[in-house]
């Protein structure tokens, strides 16, 4: 691995743009209302959100993007995009054993490529 040729404004640039798709694509303005409704969670205000699962939530969009950042030094895309379809599977995967909505499973998904998506633009163009 080779960290020294990492570029680490587009890792972070990356991580904060897809943290901040989250929280666009769990709002109420898109798909928050039946994304909660199918995964058994309760619609909270701002002063109630759950500090743990977003701080792991930055932890994990950090990591992803440190993994296609250095994908982008070796040239190597198609690694970063198996990748983040894996890490989309591993979603889907937990959303089938907590009995989450297909509605649900598929917004989670969604999310994790998107956010992956996101991630390898902030490489091409930092």
């Amino acid at each position: 691995m080779e960290f020294s040729n990492l570029n680490w404004l587009a890792v972070i640039v990356g991580t904060i743009a897809a943290f901040l798709l989250g929280w666009l694509v769990y709002s109420p303005i898109l798909f928050g209302k039946k994304w909660a409704e199918g995964s058994g969670v309760e619609m909270n205000t701002a002063d109630k959100m759950p500090a743990f699962a977003m701080a792991a939530q930055m932890l994990a969009l950090l990591a992803l993007s440190i993994v296609v950042g250095l994908t982008a030094t070796a040239n190597a895309l198609i690694t970063a995009i198996f990748a983040i379809f894996a890490a989309g599977l591993f979603v889907v995967s937990n959303g089938g054993f907590c009995k989450k909505s297909n509605y649900a499973m598929a917004v989670d998904f969604g999310y994790v490529i998107s956010a992956g998506v996101v991630m390898i633009i902030a490489q091409a163009v930092l």
